[in-house]
């Protein structure tokens, strides 16, 4: 049987990730010296870590290929798909938010507001919560821009400090709900490695109660 194999968003949350196995104590000198290397053995080879692009984790868990993977909820909660969301991992905490240009009221009159964002479901769902109707407009780059350049009334994106808001002259309207990291299991997976997936999952909720003791 091939070793436990769990898929890592690379940059930020596959660095904080190996910090919390190591703290497992898995070996993970091998991801830190990983070159251009994409699967790599962690510890004693029951485990096996595979770098992805964020949306590619949850592809990966989601059809069994990986067993676990760790990703923002940002990304969950965009594109939906079927496993178990078992922990929140506590780093990569931001936010979903609303911004508009400094001293815009978002919800002045009755037309329709355009909507720019990444994160176009996201988006979508927040303003038929609220019953409020818009025209949501996907951007891939800077989404700051777009109320800048007359694209949109407003942006749905992530918030960690909201520098790069005030420095192109938006300012949040509203919040939408805490982001961070999660971790996820394949759903048969679940069932047919229960013992494996359970131990890690134990362990990781143990590490994650003790920080919290801290």
């Amino acid at each position: 049987m091939r070793p436990l194999r769990i898929a890592l968003t690379k940059g930020r949350l596959e660095n904080e990730t190996v910090k919390l196995l190591e703290k497992l104590g898995y070996d993970c000198t091998a991801v830190r010296e990983k070159g251009r290397r994409l699967i790599l053995p962690v510890g004693d080879g029951s485990l096996e870590v595979v770098l992805a692009k964020a949306a590619d984790v949850v592809t990966y868990v989601e059809n069994g290929v990986c067993d676990m993977g760790v990703v923002g909820k940002d990304v969950i909660m965009e594109m939906g798909g079927t496993f178990f969301e078992v922990a929140d991992l506590g780093f990569g905490r931001c936010r979903f938010a609303v911004a508009a240009l400094a001293g815009t009221d978002l919800y002045e009159g009755y037309h329709t507001r355009r909507i720019a964002s990444k994160y176009v479901n996201v988006a979508r769902s927040y303003f038929e919560k609220k019953q409020v109707d818009v025209d949501v407009v996907k951007i891939e780059g800077s989404v700051e821009l777009a109320p800048v350049l007359g694209l949109a009334d407003a942006i749905v994106d992530i918030v960690e400090t909201g520098t790069t808001l005030k420095e192109n002259g938006l300012s949040v309207v509203e919040e939408i709900c805490p982001v961070s990291a999660r971790l996820i299991v394949n759903v048969a997976g679940m069932k047919m490695r229960k013992e494996e997936i359970g131990a890690f999952v134990s362990a990781v909720e143990r590490e994650i109660a003790s920080r919290a003791g801290k």
